[in-house]
Formats: C-alpha cells, sequence, structure tokens
C-alpha cells in the first residue's frame, strides 16, 4: 500500500482544497452555498481524496485509474473557477492565483499517470 502523504501531488492538491476554502469560497454570495460553492468544494476535494484512495488499490492501474478520476476533478474543479470568475465572485487576482494552482496539480497527475503507465 502507498502512503498518499508521501506524493507530492496530493501535498498540493491538498494545499489546493485549504486554499479554497480560506480565500475563494469565502468570496461567494450566501445565494451560491448549494450551488456552484458546493460544486467547487466537493470538486476540490475531490482531486487528494481520489489520490489517496487510489493509493490504497493494490495494483498500478486501479492506482492510475483514481489519478485519472482526480484529473477529472482538477479539471471540473478549473471550470468553477472560471466560472465563478466569469459571475464576478472572485477578482483576477484570487482567480490567476487559484487557476495556477490548479494547473501545477493537473501537470503533476498527468506526468505521475504518464511515469506509471510507462
Amino acid at each position: 500500500m502507498r502512503d498518499y502523504k508521501k506524493y507530492d501531488v496530493w501535498v498540493k492538491s491538498h494545499e489546493l482544497v485549504l486554499f479554497t476554502y480560506s480565500q475563494v469560497l469565502i468570496c461567494f454570495p450566501a445565494s451560491e452555498k448549494y450551488d456552484l460553492l458546493s460544486q467547487l468544494k466537493r470538486a476540490t476535494y475531490s482531486i487528494p481524496l481520489n489520490i489517496a484512495e487510489g493509493c490504497g488499490r493494490n495494483t498500478d492501474k486501479d492506482f492510475v485509474h483514481f489519478l485519472d478520476i482526480g484529473l477529472g476533478s482538477a479539471q471540473e474543479t478549473e471550470y468553477c473557477l472560471l466560472l465563478a470568475f466569469d459571475l464576478q465572485y472572485i477578482n483576477t487576482e484570487l482567480y490567476q492565483l487559484a487557476n495556477n494552482k490548479v494547473n501545477t496539480v493537473k501537470a503533476m497527475l498527468i506526468n505521475l499517470i504518464k511515469s506509471i503507465r510507462k
């Protein structure tokens, strides 16, 4: 069994979750509590959750499957952030910072997936 805490991509994705909770979600209006706010929250924490779940699997194939799901959640997070920006819930600076964090996680996931599939 792998230790998910030893993966840099898990660390970065966990940091993304903490950043999203502490900096992004607080900017949303109360009317979004059960809509976009909830969707962004779930998409963001789904990334490290899937990495952790994949680490509990026995085969590389199963591990990569959960990394793929985490990558999909990162894509979803990226879009939720774009929508929040376009709806003017977050400013340009915050959007760019959050988007950079998501893209870092995506790149790390892609690289890890590629290295395992070789």
